[in-house]
């Protein structure tokens, strides 16, 4: 199954479709797509597996690959950097996200594998499907939604699935 995400910010959750934030910059293509450019990558990205903070809430129901998260996660988004666009323990010497954050964003995250196999320096990193903020505010490149909606995809989601972004 493909799960798909639109610029104009709705996601299509097999036949029901829910609002969703994309990047700030909103959506372009992956091969214009850049580190630190807040637009999210148009393509069809796999879905790697999923992430979540067992402080706050129990695994989700989904026949995909599910890793609960510790205080010392991160993800790398150095481009310079050898584990770039990975997962990596903190500290880290190089620029990274915290994946056990504060504003709950990362209590549920999809792993998408966008610029993953292997990563290319420079094309984007991070590129999840999490949380919302409150009103849908834009992300800085990845698509998000309510925990209710997120956690229908994952219940409907299987290996070999994946979700897709489309411009306009």
């Amino acid at each position: 199954m493909i799960f798909t995400a639109t610029a104009d910010g709705w996601l299509d959750l097999g036949g029901r479709r829910v609002r969703c934030a994309v990047g700030k910059a909103g959506v372009k293509p992956a091969a214009d797509k850049r580190e630190g450019d807040l637009a999210s990558p148009a393509g069809v990205w796999p879905i790697r597996r999923v992430l979540y903070r067992p402080d706050r809430g129990p695994p989700p129901k989904t026949a995909l690959p599910v890793e609960a998260l510790a205080p010392d996660d991160g993800w790398c988004d150095a481009p310079d950097d050898a584990d770039y666009n990975r997962p990596i323990k903190l500290p880290h010497p190089a620029s990274f996200e915290k994946m056990w954050r504060d504003d709950g964003l990362y209590d549920l995250v999809v792993v998408l594998g966008h610029n993953d196999d292997p990563p290319k320096p420079h094309m984007g990193s991070c590129i999840f499907l999490h949380l919302a903020r409150e009103g849908y505010a834009p992300t800085e490149g990845c698509v998000a939604v309510t925990r209710a909606d997120l956690e229908d995809l994952l219940a409907a989601a299987g290996p070999g699935d994946a979700v897709e972004i489309r411009e306009g």
